[in-house]
């Protein structure tokens, strides 16, 4: 299993919606690194929920439940999305400041390209979040 973080507008698509619809389809990735980590994506893997923009926390874990195929909303053609269910919400978010200052968390895909849409976290980084946001890994 691999882990990821996948980061989404609150006021487009939120954690809140995500539970109330039970299900959702992550599609508008346009960036061709971000596309590439979904695709590498598989049924089962673990994302955290990352709240972008002003809110800048990681809010929850969902689960891959689809592997990549087509955008419906890409009329090019080029890019794919997955899908994803709620797994658990974390019991208190992890904001982006504090992730920044924790130097176990230097090398996260989050600290060093912040603009990615979709990121993979190390089995390392995994933990220190979970723990952070105090859920079990």
């Amino acid at each position: 299993m691999a882990y990821w973080l996948m980061k989404s507008e609150p006021g487009d698509y939120s954690w809140d919606d995500l539970v109330r619809d039970k299900r959702t389809y992550w599609d508008g990735v346009r960036n061709y690194q971000a596309s590439n980590n979904l695709k590498a994506m598989k049924r089962g893997d673990l994302s955290f929920f990352y709240h972008s923009v002003k809110a800048r926390e990681i809010v929850g874990v969902m689960k891959v439940v689809k592997t990549y195929y087509p955008d419906h909303t890409d009329e090019s053609g080029r890019f794919g999305m997955v899908d994803v269910v709620p797994v658990k919400p974390l019991g208190k978010p992890v904001h982006l400041s504090d992730i920044k200052a924790d130097p176990r968390l230097k090398d996260l895909a989050l600290v060093r390209q912040s603009r990615l849409s979709v990121v993979p976290v190390s089995n390392a980084h995994w933990a220190i979040l979970c723990a952070m946001g105090d859920i079990a890994p």
